[in-house]
């Protein structure tokens, strides 16, 4: 395999990063056949976050203290002060079975965890450095603003920020911005949080940045060995996959649900990033995700939005998230019409 170096972290990794986030959808037994499999086979950076359900208790089951030492394990916490992100990092090392973490992540705070800003977060941050407990400061973000200035502060070794070949604007600066500033690049979201369907493509376009760690989210033993497959031969980037990614960019466009959740919990219970691509999953998924009756169960609440706008406040990407919800359970349901569904 290929491998990447994470700015001044001085790590060198497999360029085929394991985000962890999906084995919390499997049993313990085969989220362990997969991890094992991806360990032996040379994968050694694995993504997860203390809020990935039981991702972290997953890992700590799998991995066996021997291996420990040759892998990269980067996690994530979400909280509001000092006192609160100490408590989440030994709650992941309790789940995750190990005595320190390599990487450490800010998880998408709305603004940058800087010393002095009152919360003690970046404080608890240097202070478990120093115990021994982390050995790298990560941030991740969905804002573009955030990731930027965490790059550029000098207060953190990496940045994992979403990355693949939907992205534009000022998203396609960003690795360039961690390699002057010496910052790893980790890149979640590296298939468009599911959208995009020519792998190949998204491989080959993320191994032209040689600073950029792909985390492909892994939830199925055959997406693993894809993407083993696709490391020991990497496909090269050519005029048919250019051509490929450009019809891709054309009907996604900028104003397309990621997926990201970030505009959850909905007053209504309403799944909005569910309900917000059911246009997009019609055309590239599999119709039983959409058409069972759990899939239109979830569209029929979209009946239940209120207007409140809390989603539309809460999305990283500035997205009207209840006109998507309307939009796309109006086009569902003329879909059915269309189709002799209803």
């Amino acid at each position: 395999m290929e491998t990447v170096r994470l700015g001044r972290t001085g790590l060198v990794v497999n360029k085929t990063g394991f985000g962890a986030l999906p084995i919390q959808r499997v049993g313990m037994e085969e989220a362990k056949r997969i991890l094992r499999r991806a360990v032996d086979a040379g994968i050694n950076c694995i993504d997860t976050a203390r809020g990935y359900t039981d991702s972290e208790e997953k890992l700590g089951a799998a991995l066996e203290p021997a291996v420990r030492k040759q892998l990269v394990l980067a996690t994530k916490a979400q909280a509001a002060d000092g006192e609160a992100l100490t408590q989440s990092l030994y709650a992941s090392l309790q789940k995750l079975r190990t005595d320190y973490v390599d990487i450490l992540q800010a998880h998408n705070p709305k603004r940058m965890p800087a010393p002095g800003d009152g919360s003690g977060f970046y404080e608890a941050l240097l202070e478990a450095r120093r115990a021994g407990k982390i050995r790298f400061i990560g941030l991740t973000a969905h804002s573009v603003d955030v990731a930027v200035q965490a790059a550029q502060s000098g207060l953190y070794d990496t940045v994992q920020f979403p990355f693949s070949y939907l992205s534009g604007g000022r998203d396609m600066a960003l690795p360039g911005i961690c390699r002057d500033a010496d910052v790893g690049f980790l890149a979640m979201k590296a298939l468009g949080g599911g959208l995009i369907r020519n792998i190949p493509a998204a491989f080959a376009f993320l191994r032209g940045y040689d600073n950029v760690l792909p985390l492909w989210g892994i939830q199925k033993m055959e997406e693993l060995e894809e993407f083993l497959a696709l490391s020991a031969t990497p496909p090269v980037w050519d005029e048919t996959m250019e051509a490929s990614v450009a019809q891709d960019r054309r009907e996604l466009g900028a104003a397309f649900c990621r997926g990201c959740g970030y505009c959850m919990p909905c007053p209504a219970e309403i799944e909005i990033a569910f309900v917000a691509r059911v246009e997009l999953l019609l055309g590239r998924a599999p119709l039983q995700k959409v058409m069972d009756a759990e899939g239109r169960a979830k569209i029929a609440k979209a009946a239940d939005c209120t207007q409140c706008g809390e989603c539309r406040s809460r999305c990283p990407y500035g997205l009207d998230a209840p006109e998507l919800v309307r939009c796309n359970a109006e086009f569902f349901h003329g879909y059915l019409r269309r189709h002799g569904m209803t």
